[in-house]
């Protein structure tokens, strides 16, 4: 793919302010965090298996805010060394770590942007901090992943399969499970480029990590807990990748719907277009709506 003119406008605000496309990142615990920009403090934390540059070209393009943003690299993805020790837990100690960092090294009250299992930890963390969190943006991501599919999923049904997945994961050879990993990549993201970047990530990619993760996503359902939220919350929906399948807009609006339905003055928007990463699909209207999210509550 050329270079779009979205990509030189921000190569020119890079040289405007005198940003560099990439900073020096430091080493919290066991978190990877770069920081871009002065500002209002926003915390950007990826998904499974992907690095922190997937929130690096939104970070940069609002820099007119200003913004100051806090790029995290989750442990055991993209190269990034795993959690110390047996991974027996990831959610839980992510999120621990996510929690002192805030205290320890932003403002009270940051913005917090996750996609996917990063939106995820970022509900957790408005659940488990009301008083440390300011505004949330979660990008495509649900309280309860399996009831997307099926609605009357509950983490009874789903903890034997999910068992079963994380010891084939672990279990089944290098190349199997890379080829499996790849495969689930399609239909992720329009850019040819990004997607040999996803697969690129995955491979680098610590496999344990990984099966423990999406175990974890597959058990957990943050729905009966959804009324504790106290942060304003902005919830941004992809409902492009499901149309060959025979899905709409307002059909994938209903699930996230149902999903958030207890989260008291959710605000849903779905994208006009876009794959799961929204941020590299359809870059402008996510962008917009981060604009939006921070100047209702400045």
């Amino acid at each position: 793919m050329g270079v779009s003119i979205r990509q030189v406008m921000v190569g020119l605000l890079m040289l405007a302010t005198g940003l560099p496309a990439q900073a020096a990142s430091s080493r919290f615990q066991d978190l990877q965090v770069e920081v871009i920009g002065q500002g209002r403090q926003v915390l950007m934390i990826p998904g499974l298996n992907s690095g922190m540059d997937s929130w690096r070209d939104t970070c940069l393009a609002l820099q007119d805010i200003p913004l100051q943003c806090h790029l995290v690299q989750l442990p055991g993805f993209a190269g990034s060394a795993p959690l110390a020790g047996p991974v027996e837990a990831f959610v839980g100690p992510v999120g621990q770590q996510l929690q002192a960092y805030i205290r320890e090294k932003m403002a009270p009250q940051p913005v917090i942007a996750g996609h996917s299992l990063g939106g995820n930890l970022g509900l957790r963390l408005a659940l488990d901090q009301p008083d440390l969190v300011g505004p949330l943006l979660i990008v495509d991501s649900l309280p309860f992943f399996p009831a997307g599919g099926n609605p009357a999923a509950t983490p009874a049904t789903t903890t034997p399969m999910a068992t079963a997945m994380r010891a084939q994961m672990l279990a089944i050879d290098e190349a199997s499970y890379q080829l499996q990993a790849q495969s689930a990549l399609v239909g992720m993201t329009k850019d040819a480029k990004r997607l040999d970047l996803l697969k690129q990530w995955g491979q680098q990619s610590d496999r344990a990590t990984t099966a423990q993760a999406m175990y974890e996503l597959m058990t957990d359902d943050l729905r009966p807990e959804l009324a504790r939220v106290r942060t304003p919350v902005r919830v941004l929906g992809a409902w492009e990748g499901y149309k060959p399948f025979g899905a709409t807009e307002a059909s994938t609006r209903q699930i996230f719907a149902d999903q958030y339905a207890s989260l008291p003055g959710v605000e849903l928007a779905m994208a006009p277009e876009g794959l799961h990463f929204l941020m590299w699909d359809s870059p402008q209207w996510v962008e917009q709506q981060i604009r939006g999210l921070i100047s209702a509550h400045p």
